[in-house]
């Protein structure tokens, strides 16, 4: 289904970009994140910030940052808290507004290299769905699993980390913190599924992408993590802490993913069941070598039991594309 070359047949203009962020009570690392931005060779045209209704000064924050960025600041204060997914939903639903060609999505625990979108637009000829590299907390190259293994439904921890000449690898997954995509390719997959709340809703909507065009993470570092997380390193690999948020979401949202599946007749189903065996054993380890605890597991078990409630849900469709409101004169009003 994708295809070996598709290129946007346009030079990039940096202007034609947007960088959509997502932040919650954690205003001094946005505030590192936008002067990064105002620090930037080129600059997007616009920055919209996304905020999952905040009780610190966030507000405040971002307001201070209107004289330096100005009129390409777009603020969204969110009425409750949605998450990442609702919140990158809602980002890209207002970039796509905007009318922007690319999208960059990006948390508030980042901060932009200077000529970090220069970088990314080399690449945008060629590519509609770009993963550029981080550096991590500590100015180690982070790895990110960039591919998944579809009938089981996880990453696959042995992808190669290198690159070869051509400087870029294919890849079948996402992720929020850095996705670099095209208008076509989301008017065509719909906006990330704010169901997910948190957890495999870039993964899922990187395979969705990589479904309509030649999706790549390519070998230039664009962003620094600016918030240390306890880990476990492996090498080249590692293995972050969490939260019981996460491994109730880990758990609960295979279910979604399973519809996803089920929908682009990729679903298997022993596989995708050893894929969840998988998944929860690879979160007890993470309790016991990263966090060297043993609580939290009925946070697994939670997860699994309202999971497989969202599994036997026949209502369920998923997000809908967006060709419709794409086409000339279609686009909706902000």
């Amino acid at each position: 289904m994708t295809q070996p070359n598709d290129p946007t047949s346009e030079p990039f203009d940096p202007a034609s970009a947007t960088i959509a962020i997502v932040t919650f009570n954690r205003s001094a690392l946005l505030t590192r994140l936008l002067t990064s931005i105002g620090q930037m060779d080129p600059r997007p045209g616009h920055v919209v910030v996304i905020d999952n209704a905040s009780s610190d000064d966030t507000t405040d924050v971002v307001e201070s940052f209107r004289e330096r960025l100005g009129a390409t600041l777009v603020y969204r204060r969110m009425e409750k808290n949605t998450g990442g997914s609702g919140g990158f939903s809602e980002g890209m639903r207002v970039a796509f507004e905007l009318g922007s060609e690319w999208i960059w999505l990006m948390d508030d625990d980042v901060e932009v290299i200077p000529d970090g979108l220069a970088k990314m637009g080399t690449w945008a000829p060629r590519f509609k769905s770009i993963q550029g590299r981080r550096y991590d907390y500590d100015g180690s190259e982070f790895y990110w699993q960039y591919r998944l293994s579809i009938p089981f439904g996880i990453p696959i921890p042995f992808a190669p980390a290198g690159f070869d000449e051509s400087r870029y690898r294919e890849m079948n997954s996402g992720c929020f913190e850095g996705m670099f995509i095209h208008r076509d390719i989301v008017a065509q997959i719909g906006l990330p599924d704010p169901r997910f709340f948190i957890y495999w809703d870039d993964s899922i909507y990187g395979w969705l992408a990589s479904r309509r065009t030649t999706a790549v993470i390519v070998d230039e570092f664009v962003l620094r993590r600016t918030r240390e997380i306890k880990q476990w390193d492996m090498g080249v690999r590692h293995l972050n802490a969490s939260s019981d948020a996460y491994r109730y979401y880990i758990m609960r949202n295979r279910g979604y993913m399973k519809h996803y599946f089920i929908a682009n007749d990729a679903y298997r189903p022993v596989r995708f069941w050893l894929g969840s065996g998988l998944t929860f054993a690879k979160e007890l380890i993470r309790l016991v070598f990263v966090e060297r605890k043993v609580r939290g597991t009925s946070n697994l078990f939670r997860g699994i039991r309202d999971g497989r409630r969202i599994a036997r849900d026949t209502s369920w469709t998923p997000m809908p594309p967006l060709a419709a409101a794409d086409a000339p004169g279609g686009q909706p009003a902000l």
